[in-house]
């Protein structure tokens, strides 16, 4: 799946390099632009990287083979994205690829149960029977479920998922900093 990269973080932009700039070694030739897709913005692909996927777009007017430079806007995400590019550049020397740290392991395990219970929300399942799938039906027979901090949860879960649905998973891509 291909996001715009306005809309993501953690992809790398690239461009041509600037001829100002030393020749170097142009690790681009290790980069297969697989599972590419062409528009106005440039030629997006992505590039595996152990357990992760690097989302990569060559800008358009930069040339397929020849030496490229990473762009990286000056803007409130800039770390974020050279992060992303520290990852690229470990990926295309070899080495550990640090695991991207936007969303913690809690944080995933949520996500996934606002996915799963907007799911069955929108596939007519009642609160109980998405409560019964999540937490398990002995849990859910041992609550009075009017007044259930489980039937609480559920509601939550399918309004956050919802929420996600309609354009809050974008910020799931951004690190949450402090003002």
């Amino acid at each position: 799946m291909f996001w715009s990269a306005d809309a993501d973080t953690s992809t790398v932009l690239l461009t041509h390099a600037p001829d100002m700039l030393p020749a170097a070694s142009n690790l681009f030739p290790k980069l297969r632009e697989t599972h590419a897709r062409s528009d106005e913005q440039g030629v997006h692909f992505l590039l595996a990287a152990g357990s992760q996927t690097i989302r990569l777009v060559r800008l358009a007017g930069g040339p397929a083979n020849g030496p490229l430079a990473a762009l990286v806007p000056l803007d409130a995400d800039g770390p974020d994205r050279t992060e992303a590019l520290d990852r690229l550049l470990r990926a295309l020397q070899g080495r550990t690829v640090p695991d991207d740290r936007r969303l913690t392991p809690q944080q995933r395990r949520r996500h996934r149960l606002m996915l799963q219970a907007t799911d069955g929300h929108t596939s007519g399942a009642s609160y109980r029977q998405i409560a019964e799938v999540i937490y398990g039906s002995e849990r859910i027979r041992g609550e009075h479920w009017k007044t259930s901090a489980l039937r609480d949860s559920v509601i939550g879960l399918i309004e956050g998922g919802l929420a996600m649905i309609a354009g809050g998973y974008r910020q799931l891509l951004r690190h949450r900093r402090q003002r």
